[in-house]
């Protein structure tokens, strides 16, 4: 996908007047940006770690160095989603499905909103769980045709591939870094360290 090639390519010779502009582009996206650029773009700003993956292999590959990265090897993963328990059931994890005894949450998201680098999730992901009572640590799985403008296009979504059971506990993950300044944007928020594995499916 072109625009991932792009977003993560080289960044040199860059003038003043370019920077001046991405640093306003840090805060107000291009509002005819892509929804994936745009995504990515407020994803990373809300603190974020992207990555981008072509392959299923890749996605077991980068999930593999995640996973060492963070020393979690001898750590268990909370995984509440049955169809990305049977999809990863050759990875080596320790899987529980109680809150008490894991240490990081491995999941699926229903959308990723475009207009602020949100997920979109539910019962489907985290049952009746609030997010405050998740471990801290989460790894997202998500493919590109998930993505979408606003959260209000994300609830339409959800509510047209469920018309007979709607999933409850619907809510959204935004803030992905511990705001040390106690931000009053971010007040009330249950902030995670969240990584996402995007994998190309379009």
């Amino acid at each position: 996908m072109s625009v991932f090639r792009k977003i993560f390519g080289s960044n040199s010779d860059k003038s003043k007047d370019k920077s001046e502009k991405e640093e306003h582009h840090k805060f107000f996206p291009d509002e005819n940006a892509p929804v994936d650029e745009a995504f990515t773009m407020n994803f990373n700003n809300n603190g974020g770690k992207f990555l981008y993956c072509e392959t299923i292999d890749e996605v077991q590959s980068n999930l593999e160095k995640i996973v060492e990265e963070n020393n979690w090897s001898d750590k268990t993963a909370l995984i509440l989603n049955k169809r990305l328990k049977e999809k990863f059931k050759s990875f080596n994890f320790n899987i529980t499905s109680k809150i008490e005894d894991a240490d990081f949450l491995f999941t699926t998201c229903e959308y990723l909103i475009a207009s602020d680098g949100s997920l979109l999730i539910c019962s489907n992901q985290i049952a009746e769980k609030k997010l405050a009572e998740l471990p801290k640590d989460f790894i997202v799985f998500a493919t590109t045709s998930q993505f979408v403008e606003t959260i209000s296009a994300g609830l339409q979504g959800i509510k047209a591939q469920n018309k007979k059971n709607i999933p409850s506990n619907i809510t959204t993950i935004k803030h992905f870094k511990v705001d040390e300044t106690n931000n009053f944007l971010s007040y009330g928020s249950s902030s995670k360290n969240l990584y996402l594995l995007l994998l190309e499916d379009l």
